[in-house]
């Protein structure tokens, strides 16, 4: 076993305090602004990856993993609902406006599918269910979006690392083809509902 790998495990708290911990990471990851400070998908690729070094078990890290992350986009659309027009006159969300502004645009045009592409896109990650709060967006399809695309990432990303258990390496590229293939469905989306307005729109005259 690698030297630095050797170190983290040790360091590492254990038990519940560990699995405590990485729900604490999903669920950060998930909120607006402070979302964009947290590298949250790697570390739960690498939690995913210590597993294999004996670091608790893949089932319990993709239950908190999803337990954090789907709370995470509640309370983050509460906040949209509910305290939007107070934070966005904060200094750390002016800040980020131009980011704001195109979440904004994101979720206009794709509803609820926005929301389960801003899952795997980290920027709009937290960005995406405020706004949708921010919106009015119906709690009831809100929920249905975001408990998919939460349960999703809370499999792929811990089973990324646990894949490329071999080496850190070979996770970290299995997560880049993870993410490249995420963006093209998210471009093949896109086109597909561009082509389908058109035919509609053409269907009308």
């Amino acid at each position: 076993m690698e030297n630095w790998l050797q170190q983290l495990l040790e360091w590492l708290p254990a038990g519940y305090g560990y699995l405590a911990l990485l729900m604490f990471i999903a669920f950060f990851e998930s909120l607006p602004i402070i979302g964009l400070l947290m590298p949250g998908s790697t570390l739960i690729v690498l939690a995913g990856f210590l597993t294999v070094h004996g670091k608790s078990s893949l089932i319990l890290l993709i239950l908190v993993c999803i337990i954090g992350a789907f709370i995470g986009d509640l309370t983050s659309y509460w906040l949209g609902s509910r305290l939007g027009p107070i934070l966005l006159t904060r200094k750390s969300f002016r800040r980020r406006k131009n980011m704001i502004h195109k979440a904004q645009l994101f979720f206009m045009e794709h509803g609820g599918k926005s929301l389960f592409f801003a899952r795997f896109l980290g920027p709009f990650r937290g960005i995406t269910p405020f706004v949708a709060g921010g919106a009015r967006m119906l709690p009831g399809p809100f929920f249905n979006y975001t408990l998919i695309s939460a349960i999703l990432w809370g499999i792929s990303y811990p089973g990324l690392g646990f894949l490329g258990g071999a080496s850190w390496k070979h996770a970290q590229d299995l997560t880049t083809r993870f993410g490249l293939l995420i963006g093209l469905a998210l471009i093949v989306t896109l086109i597909h509902l561009k082509l389908k307005h058109k035919t509609n729109n053409s269907g009308k005259r």
